[in-house]
């Protein structure tokens, strides 16, 4: 089998990203993206979908932790998208129900080659740590329009901000797993398209 891996490089004047994805091989997961918080949601993210994954990210954080948020998620999805190809034998869709204490998230992605996101999520804390929890969202539209798929995220309910991200995040790890997956039984790709 080919190897599903990528190398994103992305430099503007507000963020300096560097991104290795292994999608079939975890490894060491290595991430730093200067915002403690989003480090831990996206380890979460990899350990759980069963990603090998490495950032290395500077960013404008005396501003805000928004560019940085953004810009990670749209480099992301972009090696998602590279390490995939032409999505060939994938199972195109994955939805995930994920617990974290007294909160339950869904998440549901579909690889259509098509981005949309629906984001529903009431998140009562402004910030946790040093990220204004308002830029998940925008970390999850940047993914979501890199990647080009459907990502629908709904925290069903709970109290805590930070259990709702936490959880997430790891529903969004193993619902993008079960969609990357390889099944023997699709021939080419997932679509009466012919493409995706």
């Amino acid at each position: 089998m080919t190897k599903r891996q990528a190398q994103v490089t992305r430099n503007t004047f507000e963020t300096q990203i560097e991104l290795r994805l292994d999608i079939d091989q975890q490894g060491e997961l290595d991430i730093n993206t200067g915002i403690a918080y989003l480090d831990h949601m996206l380890t979460l993210f990899a350990k759980h979908g069963r990603f090998g994954l490495t950032i290395q990210a500077q960013g404008d954080l005396a501003v805000d932790a928004h560019h940085t948020t953004e810009d990670v998620g749209i480099v992301l999805g972009t090696a998602f998208r590279q390490a995939l190809g032409d999505k060939s034998g994938i199972e195109r869709y994955g939805a995930q129900y994920v617990p974290m204490d007294e909160c339950l998230s869904r998440v549901v992605i579909d690889l259509s080659g098509r981005s949309y996101l629906v984001f529903q999520a009431e998140l009562a804390a402004p910030k946790l740590g040093s990220l204004e929890t308002e830029v998940i969202e925008d970390f999850w539209q940047g993914f979501a329009d890199a990647i080009g798929a459907n990502v629908h995220i709904t925290n069903l309910y709970g109290r805590n901000t930070h259990h709702k991200i936490e959880s997430i995040y790891k529903a969004a790890g193993r619902a993008l797993r079960q969609a990357v997956t390889i099944n023997d039984e699709i021939k080419g790709v997932n679509s009466t398209k012919g493409m995706l």
